[in-house]
Protein backbone atom coordinates (compact mmCIF):
# COMPACT_ATOMS: atom_id res chain seq x y z
CA UNK A 1 0.00 0.00 0.00
CA UNK A 2 3.00 2.51 0.98
CA UNK A 3 5.04 1.48 -2.09
CA UNK A 4 1.76 2.90 -4.27
CA UNK A 5 0.82 6.22 -2.16
CA UNK A 6 1.10 8.94 -4.65
CA UNK A 7 3.50 12.00 -3.99
CA UNK A 8 1.68 15.04 -2.70
CA UNK A 9 3.30 17.58 -4.93
CA UNK A 10 2.17 15.16 -8.15
CA UNK A 11 -1.22 15.53 -6.61
CA UNK A 12 -1.22 18.99 -5.59
CA UNK A 13 -0.22 19.72 -9.53
CA UNK A 14 -3.01 17.28 -10.60
CA UNK A 15 -5.51 19.09 -8.69
CA UNK A 16 -4.14 22.50 -10.40
CA UNK A 17 -3.17 24.04 -7.32
CA UNK A 18 0.76 24.33 -8.25
CA UNK A 19 3.17 23.96 -11.42
CA UNK A 20 6.24 21.87 -11.12
CA UNK A 21 8.53 24.66 -10.58
CA UNK A 22 6.36 25.55 -7.23
CA UNK A 23 6.76 22.21 -6.06
CA UNK A 24 10.95 21.80 -6.80
CA UNK A 25 11.81 25.16 -4.83
CA UNK A 26 9.68 23.77 -2.43
CA UNK A 27 11.66 19.91 -2.17
CA UNK A 28 14.64 22.24 -2.46
CA UNK A 29 13.72 24.06 0.68
CA UNK A 30 12.75 20.63 2.43
CA UNK A 31 15.98 19.51 2.20
CA UNK A 32 18.07 22.16 3.27
CA UNK A 33 15.36 22.82 6.12
CA UNK A 34 13.48 19.79 6.29
CA UNK A 35 9.62 19.95 7.36
CA UNK A 36 6.53 18.79 5.98
CA UNK A 37 6.50 19.83 2.18
CA UNK A 38 2.63 21.45 2.36
CA UNK A 39 3.70 23.30 5.48
CA UNK A 40 6.06 24.34 3.11
CA UNK A 41 4.23 25.24 0.35
CA UNK A 42 1.90 26.98 2.35
CA UNK A 43 5.09 29.43 3.90
CA UNK A 44 6.28 29.93 0.53
CA UNK A 45 2.72 31.15 -0.52
CA UNK A 46 1.91 28.83 -3.18
CA UNK A 47 -0.70 26.70 -1.43
CA UNK A 48 -3.71 27.59 0.48
CA UNK A 49 -4.86 25.72 3.58
CA UNK A 50 -7.77 24.38 2.22
CA UNK A 51 -5.66 24.18 -1.07
CA UNK A 52 -3.65 21.45 0.94
CA UNK A 53 -6.38 19.91 2.82
CA UNK A 54 -7.86 18.58 -0.63
CA UNK A 55 -4.41 17.45 -1.26
CA UNK A 56 -3.98 15.68 1.59
CA UNK A 57 -7.71 14.13 1.50
CA UNK A 58 -6.97 12.77 -2.42
CA UNK A 59 -3.33 11.52 -1.43
CA UNK A 60 -4.97 9.58 1.67
CA UNK A 61 -8.22 8.40 -0.11
CA UNK A 62 -10.65 9.99 1.66
CA UNK A 63 -13.32 12.42 1.00
CA UNK A 64 -13.04 16.08 1.58
CA UNK A 65 -15.66 18.04 3.17
CA UNK A 66 -16.21 21.82 3.40
CA UNK A 67 -17.11 22.30 6.65
CA UNK A 68 -18.10 25.96 6.61
CA UNK A 69 -21.24 25.30 3.85
CA UNK A 70 -21.86 21.47 6.16
CA UNK A 71 -24.77 20.99 8.99
CA UNK A 72 -23.44 18.92 11.76
CA UNK A 73 -25.42 16.33 13.59
CA UNK A 74 -26.42 17.21 16.81
CA UNK A 75 -26.42 13.29 17.91
CA UNK A 76 -23.28 12.81 16.32
CA UNK A 77 -21.73 15.81 18.09
CA UNK A 78 -23.12 14.26 21.25
CA UNK A 79 -21.04 10.83 20.70
CA UNK A 80 -17.80 12.57 21.54
CA UNK A 81 -16.95 15.02 24.38
CA UNK A 82 -15.09 18.36 24.25
CA UNK A 83 -11.60 16.37 25.36
CA UNK A 84 -11.77 13.61 22.86
CA UNK A 85 -12.91 15.99 20.26
CA UNK A 86 -9.58 18.61 20.78
CA UNK A 87 -7.43 15.59 21.88
CA UNK A 88 -7.88 14.37 18.36
CA UNK A 89 -8.03 17.43 16.09
CA UNK A 90 -11.63 15.51 14.87
CA UNK A 91 -15.16 17.03 14.84
CA UNK A 92 -18.01 14.50 14.28
CA UNK A 93 -20.34 15.32 11.51
CA UNK A 94 -22.82 13.06 10.77
CA UNK A 95 -23.80 9.39 12.23
CA UNK A 96 -25.30 7.06 8.70
CA UNK A 97 -26.31 3.38 8.54
CA UNK A 98 -25.07 3.02 12.31
CA UNK A 99 -21.32 4.37 11.28
CA UNK A 100 -19.96 8.03 12.19
CA UNK A 101 -18.48 10.28 10.33
CA UNK A 102 -15.62 12.54 12.00
CA UNK A 103 -13.70 15.37 9.97
CA UNK A 104 -10.12 14.81 10.73
CA UNK A 105 -7.48 17.77 10.65
CA UNK A 106 -4.49 15.74 10.37
CA UNK A 107 -5.29 12.83 7.59
CA UNK A 108 -2.06 10.73 8.21
CA UNK A 109 -3.29 10.54 11.95
CA UNK A 110 -5.75 7.99 10.83
CA UNK A 111 -4.82 5.48 13.58
CA UNK A 112 -7.43 7.87 15.94
CA UNK A 113 -10.58 6.27 13.98
CA UNK A 114 -9.58 3.26 15.54
CA UNK A 115 -9.49 4.79 19.09
CA UNK A 116 -12.44 6.45 18.06
CA UNK A 117 -14.72 3.25 17.76
CA UNK A 118 -13.47 2.11 21.23
CA UNK A 119 -14.70 5.14 22.81
CA UNK A 120 -18.33 5.43 20.57
CA UNK A 121 -19.26 2.32 20.05
CA UNK A 122 -19.66 2.64 16.66
CA UNK A 123 -18.03 2.15 13.25
CA UNK A 124 -15.81 5.27 12.48
CA UNK A 125 -15.17 6.95 9.03
CA UNK A 126 -13.22 9.81 8.34
CA UNK A 127 -13.58 12.68 5.94
CA UNK A 128 -10.81 15.52 5.54
CA UNK A 129 -11.31 18.73 6.04
CA UNK A 130 -8.84 21.81 6.68
CA UNK A 131 -7.46 22.22 10.37
CA UNK A 132 -8.50 25.62 10.74
CA UNK A 133 -12.35 24.71 10.10
CA UNK A 134 -11.95 21.58 12.37
CA UNK A 135 -11.33 24.06 14.76
CA UNK A 136 -13.65 26.21 14.97
CA UNK A 137 -16.38 23.40 14.57
CA UNK A 138 -14.89 22.42 17.99
CA UNK A 139 -14.93 26.13 19.04
CA UNK A 140 -18.31 26.58 18.20
CA UNK A 141 -20.19 23.69 19.06
CA UNK A 142 -18.53 22.60 22.45
CA UNK A 143 -18.29 24.44 25.90
CA UNK A 144 -15.62 23.89 27.90
CA UNK A 145 -15.73 25.97 30.63
CA UNK A 146 -14.21 25.43 34.51
CA UNK A 147 -17.33 24.47 35.48
CA UNK A 148 -18.04 22.44 32.86
CA UNK A 149 -15.26 20.62 32.68
CA UNK A 150 -15.38 19.04 36.73
CA UNK A 151 -18.92 17.96 35.71
CA UNK A 152 -17.53 16.18 32.89
CA UNK A 153 -15.07 14.01 34.78
CA UNK A 154 -17.42 13.53 37.54
CA UNK A 155 -19.54 11.97 34.35
CA UNK A 156 -16.96 10.14 33.17
CA UNK A 157 -15.66 8.60 36.47
CA UNK A 158 -19.44 7.57 37.20
CA UNK A 159 -19.78 5.84 33.50
CA UNK A 160 -16.69 3.82 34.03
CA UNK A 161 -18.05 3.19 37.91
CA UNK A 162 -21.06 1.54 35.75
CA UNK A 163 -19.40 -0.13 33.46
CA UNK A 164 -16.32 -1.27 35.66
CA UNK A 165 -18.53 -3.95 37.09
CA UNK A 166 -18.25 -6.01 33.61
CA UNK A 167 -14.09 -5.44 33.06
CA UNK A 168 -11.93 -8.73 33.85
CA UNK A 169 -9.74 -6.73 36.13
CA UNK A 170 -7.25 -9.16 35.49
CA UNK A 171 -7.25 -8.61 32.16
CA UNK A 172 -4.77 -5.28 31.85
CA UNK A 173 -5.36 -4.97 27.66
CA UNK A 174 -8.97 -5.00 27.74
CA UNK A 175 -9.27 -2.50 30.69
CA UNK A 176 -7.16 -0.04 28.50
CA UNK A 177 -9.24 -0.52 25.79
CA UNK A 178 -12.23 -0.32 27.60
CA UNK A 179 -14.63 2.85 26.17
CA UNK A 180 -15.08 4.84 29.37
CA UNK A 181 -11.24 4.18 30.29
CA UNK A 182 -9.87 5.83 26.63
CA UNK A 183 -12.83 8.79 27.24
CA UNK A 184 -12.06 9.64 30.64
CA UNK A 185 -7.79 9.49 30.11
CA UNK A 186 -8.38 11.39 26.89
CA UNK A 187 -10.08 13.81 29.31
CA UNK A 188 -7.97 14.41 31.86
CA UNK A 189 -4.82 15.00 28.99
CA UNK A 190 -7.02 17.77 27.69
CA UNK A 191 -7.54 19.33 30.49
CA UNK A 192 -3.71 19.02 31.69
CA UNK A 193 -2.74 20.52 27.95
CA UNK A 194 -5.44 23.54 27.99
CA UNK A 195 -4.29 24.83 31.72
CA UNK A 196 -1.12 24.93 30.38
CA UNK A 197 0.50 22.28 32.87
CA UNK A 198 3.80 20.84 32.78
CA UNK A 199 3.53 17.75 34.01
CA UNK A 200 0.22 14.87 34.97
CA UNK A 201 0.88 12.79 37.69
CA UNK A 202 -1.18 9.55 38.17
CA UNK A 203 -0.62 8.07 41.72
CA UNK A 204 -2.11 5.05 43.60
CA UNK A 205 -2.59 4.85 47.22
CA UNK A 206 -3.30 2.37 49.58
CA UNK A 207 -7.08 3.95 49.80
CA UNK A 208 -7.23 6.38 46.76
CA UNK A 209 -5.81 7.20 43.63
CA UNK A 210 -4.95 10.83 42.94
CA UNK A 211 -4.58 12.60 39.85
CA UNK A 212 -2.61 15.85 40.04
CA UNK A 213 -1.11 18.16 37.50
CA UNK A 214 1.39 20.81 37.96
CA UNK A 215 0.79 24.13 36.45
CA UNK A 216 3.07 27.26 36.79
CA UNK A 217 5.59 25.33 39.40
CA UNK A 218 2.41 24.52 41.34
CA UNK A 219 0.39 20.65 42.00
CA UNK A 220 -3.54 20.83 41.77
CA UNK A 221 -5.73 17.71 41.93
CA UNK A 222 -8.60 16.86 39.96
CA UNK A 223 -11.85 15.15 40.94
CA UNK A 224 -10.29 11.91 42.91
CA UNK A 225 -11.71 8.88 40.46
CA UNK A 226 -12.04 5.87 42.57
CA UNK A 227 -9.07 3.72 43.44
CA UNK A 228 -9.92 0.86 40.86
CA UNK A 229 -9.76 3.13 38.43
CA UNK A 230 -5.53 3.19 38.58
CA UNK A 231 -4.56 -0.03 36.60
CA UNK A 232 -7.02 0.92 33.94
CA UNK A 233 -5.61 4.28 33.36
CA UNK A 234 -1.58 3.52 33.94
CA UNK A 235 -2.23 0.33 31.89
CA UNK A 236 -3.68 2.54 28.84
CA UNK A 237 -0.92 5.14 28.87
CA UNK A 238 1.28 1.75 29.29
CA UNK A 239 -0.54 1.45 25.48
CA UNK A 240 -0.62 4.42 24.23
CA UNK A 241 3.75 4.85 24.91
CA UNK A 242 4.07 1.24 23.40
CA UNK A 243 5.13 0.03 26.85
CA UNK A 244 4.95 -3.23 28.76
CA UNK A 245 1.52 -3.69 30.01
CA UNK A 246 2.47 -6.65 31.31
CA UNK A 247 5.45 -5.48 33.15
CA UNK A 248 4.58 -3.63 36.67
CA UNK A 249 7.90 -4.65 38.47
CA UNK A 250 10.22 -2.21 36.74
CA UNK A 251 10.28 1.18 35.71
CA UNK A 252 9.83 1.90 32.06
CA UNK A 253 9.94 5.23 29.72
CA UNK A 254 8.14 5.93 26.67
CA UNK A 255 6.93 8.79 24.34
CA UNK A 256 3.18 9.63 23.09
CA UNK A 257 2.64 12.01 20.36
CA UNK A 258 -0.42 14.08 20.44
CA UNK A 259 -2.20 16.54 17.83
CA UNK A 260 -4.30 18.77 20.59
CA UNK A 261 -6.04 21.88 19.64
CA UNK A 262 -3.63 21.72 15.62
CA UNK A 263 -0.70 21.65 17.52
CA UNK A 264 1.90 18.96 18.12
CA UNK A 265 2.04 18.11 21.60
CA UNK A 266 4.87 15.30 22.88
CA UNK A 267 3.87 13.73 26.14
CA UNK A 268 7.31 11.88 27.85
CA UNK A 269 6.12 8.88 30.01
CA UNK A 270 7.97 6.87 32.94
CA UNK A 271 6.13 4.64 35.31
CA UNK A 272 7.95 3.70 38.86
CA UNK A 273 6.71 0.08 40.81
CA UNK A 274 5.54 1.62 43.79
CA UNK A 275 3.91 0.14 47.69
CA UNK A 276 0.44 0.40 45.67
CA UNK A 277 0.95 -0.12 41.75
CA UNK A 278 2.61 1.88 39.33
CA UNK A 279 2.83 5.44 39.69
CA UNK A 280 3.12 7.16 36.50
CA UNK A 281 4.16 10.92 35.39
CA UNK A 282 3.46 12.47 31.62
CA UNK A 283 5.73 15.79 30.87
CA UNK A 284 4.00 17.61 28.68
CA UNK A 285 6.37 19.35 25.96
CA UNK A 286 4.15 21.85 24.43
CA UNK A 287 6.38 24.21 22.29
CA UNK A 288 3.68 26.48 22.31
CA UNK A 289 3.72 27.47 25.83
CA UNK A 290 7.11 27.86 25.99
CA UNK A 291 8.91 30.69 24.92
CA UNK A 292 11.49 29.52 23.06
CA UNK A 293 12.48 33.32 22.59
CA UNK A 294 14.78 36.03 24.59
CA UNK A 295 12.21 38.72 24.69
CA UNK A 296 9.63 36.10 25.73
CA UNK A 297 11.42 34.86 28.84
CA UNK A 298 9.89 37.31 31.21
CA UNK A 299 13.35 38.81 32.19
CA UNK A 300 15.04 42.59 32.70
CA UNK A 301 15.66 44.08 29.61
CA UNK A 302 18.96 44.75 31.08
CA UNK A 303 19.15 40.92 31.32
CA UNK A 304 18.11 40.22 27.85
CA UNK A 305 20.62 42.49 26.57
CA UNK A 306 23.62 41.16 28.71
CA UNK A 307 22.39 37.60 26.74
CA UNK A 308 22.35 38.64 23.78
CA UNK A 309 25.71 40.05 23.80
CA UNK A 310 26.85 36.60 25.36
CA UNK A 311 25.50 34.98 21.98
CA UNK A 312 27.96 36.92 19.68
CA UNK A 313 31.22 35.58 21.78
CA UNK A 314 33.69 34.13 20.02
CA UNK A 315 34.62 31.43 22.25
CA UNK A 316 34.44 30.68 25.53
CA UNK A 317 32.04 28.98 28.43
CA UNK A 318 28.37 30.55 29.38
CA UNK A 319 26.78 28.50 31.97
CA UNK A 320 23.59 28.71 33.21
CA UNK A 321 22.77 26.93 37.00
CA UNK A 322 19.89 26.45 39.30
CA UNK A 323 17.91 23.47 40.97
CA UNK A 324 15.15 21.76 38.86
CA UNK A 325 12.68 23.11 36.73
CA UNK A 326 14.17 26.66 37.01
CA UNK A 327 14.11 27.54 33.51
CA UNK A 328 17.78 27.30 32.76
CA UNK A 329 17.05 24.72 29.38
CA UNK A 330 14.47 27.15 28.34
CA UNK A 331 16.67 29.83 28.96
CA UNK A 332 19.29 28.12 26.51
CA UNK A 333 16.79 27.09 23.92
CA UNK A 334 16.01 30.52 23.41
CA UNK A 335 19.71 31.63 23.35
CA UNK A 336 20.12 29.27 21.23
CA UNK A 337 17.12 30.17 18.71
CA UNK A 338 18.49 33.89 18.11
CA UNK A 339 21.99 32.07 17.08
CA UNK A 340 20.20 29.88 14.85
CA UNK A 341 21.76 32.24 11.58
CA UNK A 342 22.67 30.21 8.07
CA UNK A 343 26.34 31.37 8.99
CA UNK A 344 26.18 29.65 12.72
CA UNK A 345 26.45 25.89 12.53
CA UNK A 346 24.73 24.64 15.97
CA UNK A 347 25.18 21.18 17.44
CA UNK A 348 23.65 20.00 20.69
CA UNK A 349 24.08 17.19 22.86
CA UNK A 350 21.33 16.64 25.41
CA UNK A 351 19.90 14.19 27.96
CA UNK A 352 16.75 14.20 26.66
CA UNK A 353 16.26 16.14 23.72
CA UNK A 354 13.70 17.85 25.05
CA UNK A 355 12.52 20.11 21.82
CA UNK A 356 13.29 19.71 18.21
CA UNK A 357 14.68 23.12 17.01
CA UNK A 358 14.82 23.87 12.97
CA UNK A 359 18.03 24.32 11.52
CA UNK A 360 19.86 22.74 14.93
CA UNK A 361 21.69 19.14 15.46
CA UNK A 362 20.45 17.58 17.91
CA UNK A 363 22.29 14.31 19.70
CA UNK A 364 20.52 12.32 22.47
CA UNK A 365 22.84 10.74 25.14
CA UNK A 366 22.25 7.28 25.32
CA UNK A 367 25.00 6.00 28.32
CA UNK A 368 23.64 2.27 27.84
CA UNK A 369 25.25 2.03 24.85
CA UNK A 370 28.07 4.59 25.43
CA UNK A 371 27.00 7.43 23.90
CA UNK A 372 28.02 9.56 26.71
CA UNK A 373 28.24 13.28 26.99
CA UNK A 374 32.16 13.28 26.92
CA UNK A 375 32.10 10.80 23.93
CA UNK A 376 29.47 12.62 22.13
CA UNK A 377 31.48 16.11 22.68
CA UNK A 378 35.00 14.74 21.50
CA UNK A 379 32.75 13.61 18.17
CA UNK A 380 30.93 16.80 17.76
CA UNK A 381 34.84 18.85 17.56
CA UNK A 382 35.22 16.73 13.97
CA UNK A 383 31.70 18.51 13.05
CA UNK A 384 32.96 22.21 12.48
CA UNK A 385 30.47 23.76 14.71
CA UNK A 386 30.53 26.89 16.28
CA UNK A 387 28.18 27.04 19.09
CA UNK A 388 27.54 23.75 21.07
CA UNK A 389 25.13 22.80 23.73
CA UNK A 390 26.46 20.52 26.41
CA UNK A 391 23.24 19.71 28.32
CA UNK A 392 24.34 19.36 31.71
CA UNK A 393 28.00 19.71 32.75
CA UNK A 394 27.73 16.08 35.67
CA UNK A 395 31.57 15.04 35.79
CA UNK A 396 35.43 16.33 35.39
CA UNK A 397 35.27 14.44 31.68
CA UNK A 398 32.29 16.39 30.45
CA UNK A 399 33.41 19.67 31.95
CA UNK A 400 37.39 18.70 30.40
CA UNK A 401 36.26 18.26 27.12
CA UNK A 402 33.87 21.03 27.04
CA UNK A 403 37.08 23.33 27.87
CA UNK A 404 38.66 21.96 25.48
CA UNK A 405 36.13 22.45 22.71
CA UNK A 406 36.18 26.38 24.26
CA UNK A 407 40.28 25.94 24.27
CA UNK A 408 39.46 25.32 20.48
CA UNK A 409 37.49 28.76 19.10
CA UNK A 410 34.01 27.37 20.40
CA UNK A 411 31.42 28.97 22.23
CA UNK A 412 30.10 26.19 24.20
CA UNK A 413 26.53 26.64 26.74
CA UNK A 414 25.70 24.13 29.68
CA UNK A 415 23.82 23.83 32.56
CA UNK A 416 25.45 22.87 35.87
CA UNK A 417 23.26 22.34 39.43
CA UNK A 418 23.96 25.28 41.81
CA UNK A 419 22.75 28.17 44.17
CA UNK A 420 23.86 31.10 42.87
CA UNK A 421 26.30 31.86 40.45
CA UNK A 422 29.81 31.95 42.27
CA UNK A 423 28.85 28.87 43.22
CA UNK A 424 28.91 27.19 40.00
CA UNK A 425 32.97 28.18 39.94
CA UNK A 426 33.38 26.71 43.12
CA UNK A 427 31.46 23.57 41.86
CA UNK A 428 33.94 23.41 38.57
CA UNK A 429 36.99 23.34 41.23
CA UNK A 430 35.09 20.64 43.11
CA UNK A 431 34.38 18.13 40.15
CA UNK A 432 38.52 17.99 39.14
CA UNK A 433 38.89 21.07 36.63
CA UNK A 434 42.49 23.31 37.36
CA UNK A 435 41.67 26.84 38.49
CA UNK A 436 43.60 28.36 34.86
CA UNK A 437 41.21 26.20 32.83
CA UNK A 438 38.09 27.77 34.80
CA UNK A 439 39.77 31.73 34.43
CA UNK A 440 41.10 30.92 30.91
CA UNK A 441 37.62 29.75 29.30
CA UNK A 442 34.81 30.69 31.42
CA UNK A 443 32.88 34.22 30.49
CA UNK A 444 29.73 34.28 32.40
CA UNK A 445 27.10 32.43 34.82
CA UNK A 446 23.90 32.68 34.58
CA UNK A 447 22.05 31.98 37.75
CA UNK A 448 18.04 31.63 37.59
CA UNK A 449 14.91 31.02 39.19
CA UNK A 450 10.87 31.21 37.93
CA UNK A 451 8.16 32.96 40.00
CA UNK A 452 4.80 32.92 39.21
CA UNK A 453 3.52 35.89 37.47
CA UNK A 454 0.33 37.79 39.03
CA UNK A 455 -2.41 36.95 37.05
CA UNK A 456 -4.07 40.17 34.86
CA UNK A 457 -7.51 39.06 35.27
CA UNK A 458 -8.02 39.65 39.08
CA UNK A 459 -4.18 41.56 39.93
CA UNK A 460 -5.50 44.02 42.43
CA UNK A 461 -2.71 46.49 44.15
CA UNK A 462 -1.68 47.20 47.55
CA UNK A 463 0.15 48.87 49.76
CA UNK A 464 2.99 46.67 51.66
CA UNK A 465 3.04 46.78 55.38
CA UNK A 466 6.36 47.43 57.72
CA UNK A 467 6.20 43.56 58.44
CA UNK A 468 6.43 43.04 54.88
CA UNK A 469 9.11 45.07 54.19
CA UNK A 470 11.21 44.03 56.82
CA UNK A 471 10.91 40.18 55.33
CA UNK A 472 12.18 41.49 51.96
CA UNK A 473 14.98 43.45 53.95
CA UNK A 474 14.01 46.94 52.40
CA UNK A 475 12.98 50.19 53.37
CA UNK A 476 9.60 52.19 52.72
CA UNK A 477 11.59 55.06 51.32
CA UNK A 478 12.94 52.43 48.79
CA UNK A 479 10.02 51.77 47.39
CA UNK A 480 8.73 55.16 46.30
CA UNK A 481 5.88 55.32 44.38
CA UNK A 482 6.23 51.51 43.14
CA UNK A 483 2.35 49.56 44.45
CA UNK A 484 2.31 46.16 45.40
CA UNK A 485 0.30 43.35 43.60
CA UNK A 486 -1.25 40.33 44.02
CA UNK A 487 -4.18 38.25 42.41
CA UNK A 488 -7.35 37.88 44.14
CA UNK A 489 -7.95 34.57 42.31
CA UNK A 490 -10.53 34.08 39.47
CA UNK A 491 -11.90 31.20 36.95
CA UNK A 492 -8.79 32.22 34.29
CA UNK A 493 -6.03 31.50 36.63
CA UNK A 494 -8.22 28.19 38.60
CA UNK A 495 -8.30 30.96 41.32
CA UNK A 496 -4.85 30.97 42.32
CA UNK A 497 -4.00 34.71 41.83
CA UNK A 498 -1.34 33.34 39.63
CA UNK A 499 -0.99 33.24 35.93
CA UNK A 500 2.57 32.17 33.85
CA UNK A 501 5.51 32.38 35.23
CA UNK A 502 8.59 34.80 34.86
CA UNK A 503 12.29 34.48 35.51
CA UNK A 504 14.53 36.03 37.97
CA UNK A 505 18.36 36.29 36.93
CA UNK A 506 21.74 37.09 38.37
CA UNK A 507 24.82 37.47 35.75
CA UNK A 508 28.40 36.61 36.72
CA UNK A 509 30.58 38.27 34.37
CA UNK A 510 34.37 36.38 34.93
CA UNK A 511 36.24 39.95 34.51
CA UNK A 512 40.35 40.22 35.83
CA UNK A 513 39.71 40.68 39.24
CA UNK A 514 37.45 37.37 39.68
CA UNK A 515 39.71 35.08 37.48
CA UNK A 516 42.89 36.35 39.81
CA UNK A 517 40.46 35.37 43.15
CA UNK A 518 40.12 31.88 41.21
CA UNK A 519 43.73 31.26 40.55
CA UNK A 520 44.20 32.17 44.51
CA UNK A 521 41.82 29.76 45.04
CA UNK A 522 39.43 32.38 47.09
CA UNK A 523 35.73 30.79 48.54
CA UNK A 524 32.41 30.57 47.55
CA UNK A 525 31.69 34.03 49.65
CA UNK A 526 34.98 36.14 48.81
CA UNK A 527 33.70 35.65 44.84
CA UNK A 528 30.63 36.88 45.51
CA UNK A 529 31.98 40.15 47.32
CA UNK A 530 33.84 40.39 44.47
CA UNK A 531 31.27 39.73 41.79
CA UNK A 532 29.00 42.33 43.61
CA UNK A 533 31.36 45.12 43.79
CA UNK A 534 31.38 44.45 39.70
CA UNK A 535 27.75 45.65 39.81
CA UNK A 536 26.17 42.07 39.64
CA UNK A 537 22.70 41.95 41.02
CA UNK A 538 21.88 39.45 42.96
CA UNK A 539 18.62 37.29 42.08
CA UNK A 540 16.64 39.27 45.37
CA UNK A 541 17.44 42.44 43.74
CA UNK A 542 15.55 40.57 40.46
CA UNK A 543 12.71 39.68 42.50
CA UNK A 544 12.36 43.23 44.05
CA UNK A 545 12.41 44.54 40.61
CA UNK A 546 9.24 42.30 39.51
CA UNK A 547 7.68 43.33 42.79
CA UNK A 548 7.93 46.94 42.10
CA UNK A 549 6.56 46.53 38.98
CA UNK A 550 4.20 44.82 40.65
CA UNK A 551 4.65 41.06 38.14
CA UNK A 552 5.03 39.12 41.22
CA UNK A 553 4.02 38.92 44.33
CA UNK A 554 5.97 39.16 48.07
CA UNK A 555 5.45 35.76 48.34
CA UNK A 556 6.55 33.91 45.47
CA UNK A 557 9.91 36.03 45.86
CA UNK A 558 10.35 35.20 49.40
CA UNK A 559 9.96 31.81 48.67
CA UNK A 560 12.59 31.37 45.81
CA UNK A 561 15.23 33.84 46.72
CA UNK A 562 15.22 33.64 51.09
CA UNK A 563 18.80 32.09 50.74
CA UNK A 564 20.08 34.91 48.59
CA UNK A 565 19.27 37.84 51.08
CA UNK A 566 22.76 39.75 50.18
Amino acid sequence: MAATRRLLGQVLKDLGFLHEGQVQEALMLQREKGGRIGEILIELGHLQKAELARGLAQQAGLPFVDLATRTLDPKALEKLDVGTARAFGVVPIAIENGALSVALSDPLNVSVLEDLRFTTGLEVRGVVADEGAVRAAIDKHYRDDATQAKAKLKELVAEFAREGAKLDLEDRGAMAAAAPVVKLLNYVLYQAIRDRASDVHLEPFETDFKIRYRVDGALFELEAPPPHLAVALISRVKVMADLDIAETRLPQDGRIELTVGGRPVDLRVSTLPTMYGESCVLRVLDRSVVALDIDNLGIAEETRRRLRELIELPHGIVLVTGPTGSGKTTTLYAMLNESNREDVKVITVEDPVEYDLEGIVQIPVNEEIGVTYARVLRTILRQDPDVILVGEIRDRETAQTAIEASLTGHLVFSTLHTNDAPSAIARLVDIGVEPFLITGTLRSVIAQRLVRRVCSGCRTEYVPTDEVLRELGVAREAIGESRFARGKGCEACSFTGYRGRLALAEILDVDERLRHAVLDHASTGELRKIALEGGMKTLREAGLRAIFEGSTSVEEVLRETLHEVS
